[in-house]
């Protein structure tokens, strides 16, 4: 049976366990996880937090980071600005990226999610709007979502990776596991 860990990444640290060449020795997966012979299943950029699934099964690896699987990836979004609803189309549409159009995302504005604090916090601006979107992308191109959300005019204060298919944070704080059977 393989082993699945689903980790809360905070914000700060690195998808890998070592944090070679750096001139600073920065937090990586090893400051939290001591598991042994499980890796990440996909990445998450060091400045983003949420989760994060490791694995010691290599198929399970595969499928789940894999964009040939198209496994549904849920983010909740902080962006600077104040958009309607309609104003999310073009991230349902597909967004032209430099690296090419992306495929259509499920994108909603909603209510602030009750999360854990942010260290360091987000900078508020009190003559800048902002508020929290939904975005629900099929494919991992690097920076994705943050990528989409400027591509629209609305840069990404906070970034919070809620689900990957049917795994979720929720009820996991952060730099906590949970261990579940796969």
């Amino acid at each position: 049976m393989a082993r699945l860990l689903l980790f809360n990444k905070p914000f700060g640290v690195l998808s890998q366990f070592t944090d070679r060449g750096s001139p600073t020795m920065r937090a990586t997966l090893s400051d939290f996880i001591t598991a042994k012979g499980v890796y990440p299943a996909g990445r998450l950029d060091r400045d983003s937090e949420g989760l994060l699934l490791l694995t010691d099964d290599g198929r399970l690896q595969a499928r789940i980071a894999d964009p040939r699987f198209k496994l549904a990836k849920t983010y909740l979004v902080q962006v600077e600005g104040d958009p309607a609803q309609a104003d999310l189309e073009p991230l349902r549409q597909g967004v032209r990226l430099k690296d090419g159009m992306t495929l259509p995302a499920e994108a909603l504005r909603i209510d602030p999610p009750d999360l854990w604090p942010r260290h360091p916090p987000i900078r508020a601006r009190k003559s800048v709007p902002d508020c929290w979107l939904k975005i629900t992308i099929r494919e991992g191109r690097n920076r994705q979502v943050r990528r989409m959300t400027a591509a629209i005019g609305l840069p990404t204060l906070r970034l919070v990776r809620w689900s990957i298919g049917d795994w979720t944070v929720d009820g996991i704080g952060p730099g906590e596991l949970a261990e579940i059977c796969a």
